[in-house]
């Protein structure tokens, strides 16, 4: 095992994390990683809440806008990229904070991911097809069928899963399940501590509402506008704010409506996030007090990470 630290900061959407983030790189001669599945596209910048750009300038980020909203982005990519610079920046004797609410991309950089990706875009395809025309119910059977470890672990309507994990079934000719067993990841590679932060309910859903606001007052609807004439990822094409402005410039809904939509599909985002990271005991929570500055909970970290 290695002494050098790597730090997480994770926890759900709009409770602070990035700001905490910036605070402690300052303190403990850190650089960002950000583990955000919007942050690493180019072209959305009031969506994904990107950083502002005297934050990137005084603190290093990295993955963020590096990819094109129309090319498909995956779990497999994000690891391979997030490793390459966390050893990049442990190869500068800085610390790496990584920041994010994405539990999926957290947990593969945590615990790891099978080496051997099986990828077949024509079987992907397929199984596409199969779940839309028999419904997302027809492939979660095959799934509880060919692997029911993996399908207890697999909510049946998420079909990107489903879809992945009878892939790699297919492919491989072996369960998920087992191969998952093989991976590796940096926990008990390095010496690692995962901050989580929480804040109560009402005032963290305050805080969601005037993003959303703000990101309305900047500019979002343009944003939106500008991606009209992309052929849209995968991904990309379901992120929260695209989804919702989409609609109101179609004409299937108004302004005010898509706010709403906005607010309470980031709230509901902010719940399962939550419902996620609780699981994992290995995370240490701090919960934000009303009027807590970020500065202060930083400073709280830093004792903790140098201790």
């Amino acid at each position: 095992m290695h002494n050098k630290k790597i730090v997480f900061i994770v926890g759900p959407t709009a409770v602070g994390k990035s700001d905490v983030a910036f605070f402690l790189a300052q303190k403990i001669n850190g650089e960002i990683v950000s583990c955000d599945s919007m942050q690493v596209y180019k072209e959305i910048h009031i969506a994904s809440n990107k950083p502002e750009k005297d934050l990137l300038k005084k603190v290093p980020h990295h993955l963020i806008g590096v990819i094109s909203v129309e090319d498909d982005f995956d779990v497999v990519q994000f690891n391979r990229m997030a490793r390459k610079v966390i050893d990049e920046i442990l190869s500068r004797d800085k610390t790496p904070i990584v920041v994010g609410g994405s539990g999926l991309y957290v947990n593969v950089l945590l615990d790891g991911i099978f080496a051997d990706s099986a990828r077949d875009e024509g079987l992907r395809t397929l199984l596409f097809d199969q779940a839309t025309e028999h419904g997302p119910e027809y492939l979660y059977r095959q799934l509880q069928i060919k692997d029911p470890q993996a399908a207890e672990k697999i909510h049946p309507h998420n079909i990107k899963r489903v879809v992945r994990a009878l892939e790699v079934i297919l492919t491989k000719n072996a369960p998920i399940s087992t191969l998952q067993k093989k991976r590796e990841g940096l926990w008990g590679n390095f010496d690692i501590a995962i901050f989580g932060l929480d804040q109560e309910r009402a005032a963290l859903y305050e805080k969601i509402n005037a993003r959303v606001d703000q990101m309305i007052a900047q500019g979002l609807v343009e944003e939106v506008k500008k991606l009209h004439n992309l052929q849209l990822g995968v991904t990309a094409k379901y992120l929260i704010g695209i989804k919702e402005i989409q609609g109101y410039l179609k004409g299937e809904w108004d302004l005010p409506e898509a706010v709403r939509k906005m607010k309470q599909n980031t709230r509901h985002f902010a719940k399962r996030q939550l419902t996620w990271f609780r699981k994992d005991n290995r995370i240490q929570w701090n919960d934000l007090k009303q009027g807590q500055s970020m500065a202060s909970v930083a400073e709280t970290l830093s004792q903790v990470v140098t201790a």
